[in-house]
């Protein structure tokens, strides 16, 4: 596969996630995400861990960034790829957050998915 796909597919992907967030879409969030996925952040200070599924189940029980009217700001600061891994550096602000996200990503079966995600706020 060229290079140029497979960031093409990679930017699909994180379209995908960054829309789920942001839309609360959290059947389009899921497919982002291998099924074994653990989340860990840093939020003000608190630890922040989640599987998958407690995750998930926090997007869909709250408004999303679109509800509550604010725009959508989103945008991926870098990819690195090496082989059928890559690494994706976001600015995720939403919710009066600051977010920055950093996710790992993998090639499985012949699909980009996230297969780990750290983040933190940054004032």
């Amino acid at each position: 596969m060229m290079y140029q796909e497979t960031i093409n597919n990679i930017e699909t992907l994180i379209s995908n996630y960054f829309n789920g967030i942001f839309y609360g879409d959290v059947d389009k969030l899921n497919t982002c995400f291998h099924s074994s996925i653990t989340l860990f952040g840093d939020i003000n200070g608190a630890d922040y861990l989640k599987s998958k599924t407690d995750y998930l189940d926090g997007i869909k029980n709250r408004q999303s960034p679109h509800d509550l009217g604010e725009a959508f700001k989103m945008k991926i600061i870098g990819i690195d790829v090496m082989g059928k891994i890559a690494m994706a550096k976001l600015h995720v602000p939403m919710l009066g957050y600051n977010y920055y996200d950093y996710l790992s990503l993998n090639k499985i079966d012949d699909n980009w998915v996230i297969v780990g995600k750290i983040f933190t706020h940054v004032e």
